[in-house]
């Protein structure tokens, strides 16, 4: 039997998260499987990745053959590293002590590398989030202008329409009251 580190598909549709397992090479993609190693969410940013590190490197020892996208997480969280390693302690090329300082040195610099990439992703969605912020308030700006040149507008006409109105009330207090005719000229 061939046994494979692989991925099931999890999750729906446009967002899909995998399980990692290990299982026969003839079994569906989502069907049986032997063991759950961890999970893979690449729909992060840097991607979730939890790994049962001693299983994986078990199953990688016993013969299980990863495949590619596997293989790429497994080196990333550095069960090949190990495996690497402890192959050089078995034919005597390295102390454990040795390989163990090599893992860890490797395992400092990656969590380096990981905490930079975070701080800088951080950066510049403050930095984008910033330039959102100033662009509203610029938008913000415009609009109180643009309203503040209706109100003014909609002030002159006002003034204008009181002043009209002013205008005619003094020109009609101006003008002499007309006389007024008797009705009936020959009545008196």
């Amino acid at each position: 039997m061939a046994v494979k580190i692989r991925l099931a598909r999890h999750g729906k549709k446009g967002h899909a998260f995998y399980h990692m397992v290990v299982a026969d090479s003839r079994a569906p993609r989502d069907g049986k499987f032997i063991e759950k190693l961890g999970i893979y969410d690449p729909n992060t940013n840097p991607a979730t990745i939890e790994l049962n590190f001693e299983r994986a490197l078990d199953w990688l020892n016993k013969g299980a053959q990863p495949t590619e996208t596997s293989r790429a997480i497994l080196s990333y969280k550095g069960v090949l590293l190990r495996k690497h390693l402890d192959g050089g302690i078995k034919k005597g090329a390295l102390t454990p002590e040795a390989a163990e300082e090599k893992f860890q040195a490797w395992i400092a610099n990656k969590q380096l590398k990981i905490s930079t990439k975070k701080s800088m992703l951080d950066k510049a969605k403050t930095e984008r989030n910033k330039s959102l912020l100033s662009e509203e308030v610029k938008a913000k700006e415009a609009k109180a202008e643009e309203v503040a040149k209706k109100k003014a507008e909609l002030a002159a006409k006002a003034a204008e329409a009181a002043a009209a109105v002013a205008a005619e009330a003094t020109a009609e207090e101006a003008a002499p009251a007309p006389v007024l005719a008797p009705a009936n000229p020959t009545a008196e």
